[in-house]
């Protein structure tokens, strides 16, 4: 029963760690590439990309945070 638990935490954590790296990639490119144009009415692209950039850090910190925890406490 914690082996299944396991590997979902760690598939959870690890999922966690892939979409921060996405977001992160996604804001420097929206910084580099769409700055002064408008992103679908959401706003400047360059303010959104700061926004991807600093959640994706944040999230890419958690996963590596979750794996360790998991890992450490025989979780996974």
């Amino acid at each position: 029963m914690a082996g299944i638990r396991g590997i979902g935490l760690a598939i959870t954590a690890f999922a966690v760690y892939i979409i921060g790296g996405i977001g992160t990639f996604a804001g420097v490119a929206l910084i580099m590439f769409m700055k002064g144009r408008d992103l679908w009415g959401w706003g400047e692209g360059r303010a959104i990309g700061y926004l991807f950039l600093c959640a994706g850090l944040c999230l890419s910190i958690l996963g590596v945070l979750l794996m360790r925890i998991f890992r450490n406490r025989g979780l996974s």
